[in-house]
């Protein structure tokens, strides 16, 4: 869970939920390449280090639902590059230093469920949280303050958990008050009149480029399509159900990959649409693609990310470099498990969790080092914000969808889970699973072809043709097992991704296996008699599957 940067120094700890105790050292001090540290859900006391004034690149600290004590450091105030600061839920006391308004870029600042006092100081975060603190909110949570906002009238943050944006403002009289109210819903309804759509602002009008969003830059639309010479043909690295991804050369030389959402016109609107990409950029890990930048315009939204010079597993799975395969056995395990650390921290360790729904080969990026990078996660959030777990259309690619999410439509970790064991197979056989069958000997899916050929003991025959013999046959029996365990049918009988790791790694896959050799197969809600095969439940299928690919190779 540490992150180490190109020129071997710390840039992140993530360390969140692992019942780690004791104190925080002064010694972080000494780590001054800091980006990020996520300590979040764990049972840490004393006092919060002075030392942490010192990491000057620091932009996300989270170490809230902890048991620090003392007051919130004024070396905080020294962290000009700060975007996200949550101390909540904490026993913090003292008051809210004031150096902390001397920071320009906060997005965030939660100081929510602590024993705070004194006043306020004019902080010019977007959000900003004390609610919670009964010498400041008063006894009960939320008597005089459930959230402050210094700037309500900027772009205000979307909170799911809520029926809207509540933001507290105090006026002398209670009618002037209302009059305010009154006046910005007349505003909000003439400007919707006037333009017939949502609100936009257009990157390309209002928005110095040098300006961020959290740590992400914004992008003008005519430097994008400058970079990817006017999105041309030629620079296309993959097409998708969420776009077609440009490889791009910044003014600056550097390679990016730009996606060209095909799906710009989200309900919600920009403040919506800077809500969803501000949380994927919080998700970060070595296993993971880090959203660097974005565009938004009335007409486009493009997301930036860094350039994967391998491309995907899926497209590397044929290839051959001096007449080897591309990916070798080795290299096949290495991805399985930077995969599986990479989905475990989006399910486990990220607040709030993402569910990536399209787990595959395709959407697994290889970096320099052919070290796997998960790809596109929390974009199907994006782009289907509206719907919380259930949908009325199936988003996935056919031969990866969880049986449940077929027959319910319903996703959730598990769905991941059940595509990871897909991907597993993908690396074993060195083929797609929507390309399969359509050999003249092989009918039906890949997961009911490798079932019935585990079931006859003949898992030789499931292996790459290219590797040529060259595999550990206990390995190969391990991973298939593995597999097997993330595909079945039964979501509750599928293991979580922590569990899939610390199988990969040869820990617990004995009594996981043999345990589920004693579970019947499972009756769904949907399906009075359960299919014995994948095959049945992708024929049965209650919903409108779209038979599509969310995303693409890079």
């Amino acid at each position: 869970m540490v992150t180490c940067s190109a020129d071997g120094y710390v840039s992140a700890l993530g360390l969140p939920s692992l019942s780690l105790s004791g104190t925080l050292s002064p010694g972080i001090g000494n780590l001054t390449n800091l980006q990020s540290v996520l300590l979040q859900n764990n049972t840490i006391s004393g006092p919060i280090p002075d030392t942490i004034g010192k990491l000057e690149k620091l932009q996300t600290l989270d170490v809230s639902n902890n048991l620090f004590t003392g007051e919130i450091p004024t070396s905080l105030g020294a962290l000009q590059n700060l975007n996200y600061l949550r101390l909540n839920n904490n026993s913090l006391t003292g008051s809210c230093p004031e150096s902390l308004s001397n920071i320009e870029g906060l997005t965030l600042v939660d100081l929510s469920y602590n024993n705070l006092s004194g006043t306020i100081p004019k902080i010019s975060a977007r959000t900003f949280k004390v609610v919670g603190n009964p010498l400041i909110c008063g006894p009960k949570a939320g008597d005089n303050c459930s959230a402050v906002f210094p700037e309500p009238l900027s772009l205000p943050p979307d909170d799911s958990g809520t029926n809207g944006h509540h933001v507290v403002v105090a006026f002398g009289a209670s009618f002037g008050a209302a009059f305010f109210v009154i006046l910005l819903i007349g505003l909000f309804f003439w400007w919707r009149y006037r333009h017939n759509q949502q609100i936009f602002f257009d990157v390309n009008d209002q928005y110095d480029p040098d300006v961020r969003l959290g740590h992400l830059k914004r992008y003008t639309f005519k430097e994008l399509r400058a970079a990817t010479d006017h999105f041309n043909s030629k620079n296309i690295l993959g097409r998708g159900g969420f776009g077609i991804v440009y490889k791009g050369c910044l003014n600056d030389g550097n390679l990016v990959a730009v996606k060209r959402l095909k799906d710009f016109n989200i309900a919600g609107g920009e403040i919506q649409f800077q809500t969803e990409v501000e949380t994927i950029s919080l998700a970060v890990h070595r296993n993971l693609l880090r959203l660097s930048g974005f565009c938004s315009t009335e007409n486009e939204r493009l997301l930036v990310y860094p350039y994967m010079p391998n491309g995907s597993v899926a497209s590397r799975l044929r290839d051959h470099i001096n007449s080897r395969p591309a990916l070798d056995w080795t290299r096949r395990k290495r991805i399985a498990l930077g995969t599986a650390r990479g989905l475990l921290y989006l399910h486990e360790q990220c607040d709030p969790k993402i569910i990536h729904r399209d787990v595959k080969a395709a959407n697994i990026l290889l970096d320099e080092d052919f070290e796997a990078v998960v790809g596109d996660f929390g974009l199907a959030k994006l782009l289907d914000h509206r719907d919380s777990h259930v949908t009325t259309a199936v988003r996935g690619t056919v031969g990866h969808i969880a049986p449940e999410y077929l027959s319910t439509g319903q996703s959730s970790e598990k769905t991941d889970v059940f595509g990871f064991g897909i991907l597993l197979l993908e690396l074993i056989t060195g083929q797609r699973a929507l390309d399969f069958g359509r050999a003249a000997n092989q009918k039906g899916v890949m997961l009911d072809w490798v079932k019935k050929l585990h079931h006859e003991g003949k898992l030789n025959l499931l292996v790459d043709k290219d590797l040529m013999g060259n595999f550990d046959e206990v390995e190969l029996e391990e991973m298939v097992q593995v597999a097997l365990l993330c595909t079945q049918f039964n979501p509750s009988h599928r293991p979580k991704m922590c569990e899939v790791l610390r199988m990969l790694e040869g820990d617990g896959l004995a009594e996981k296996w043999e345990a589920s050799q004693k579970v019947e197969t499972p009756r769904f809600r949907s399906l009075e008699n359960p299919p014995q095969r994948y095959l049945d439940f992708i024929e049965e299928s209650s919903l409108v599957v779209e038979a599509m690919e969310l995303s693409g190779p890079r």
